[in-house]
C-alpha cells in the first residue's frame, strides 16, 4: 500500500518542501552550520570597518548579497519545478 499512496503524496508535498527549504535558506543561513559567519553578517562587518568603506559600497554589497541570495533561492525552485514535472509524468500517461 505504501508503494501506491507515497508516490502520489510526494506529488502534493514537493512544492511545500521546497518554500520550506527556500524560507529556511533565507530566515537562517545555512552557512552558519559549517562555523562560516553568515552572508549579511560579512556584508554588515565589511560595511562597520572603516578601512573598507567606499562612496558605493553599502549598495554594492547588499546587490551583491541579494544575488548571492536570489541565485539559491531561484536554483531551488527550478528544482522543485522539474521534480513536480518528473512525477507528474506517470499522471499523463
Amino acid at each position: 500500500m505504501g508503494l501506491v499512496v507515497l508516490p502520489q503524496a510526494l506529488r502534493h508535498v514537493i512544492p511545500g518542501i521546497v518554500n520550506t527549504f527556500i524560507g529556511l535558506f533565507k530566515d537562517t543561513t545555512l552557512v552558519l552550520i559549517v562555523g562560516i559567519f553568515d552572508l549579511l553578517g560579512q556584508v554588515r562587518a565589511q560595511l562597520s570597518d572603516p578601512s573598507w568603506t567606499v562612496p558605493q559600497g553599502a549598495l554594492t554589497a547588499y546587490i551583491f548579497a541579494a544575488l548571492v541570495y536570489w541565485v539559491f533561492c531561484f536554483g531551488m525552485s527550478q528544482y522543485s519545478n522539474f521534480m513536480e514535472r518528473r512525477l507528474n509524468t506517470a499522471r499523463e500517461r
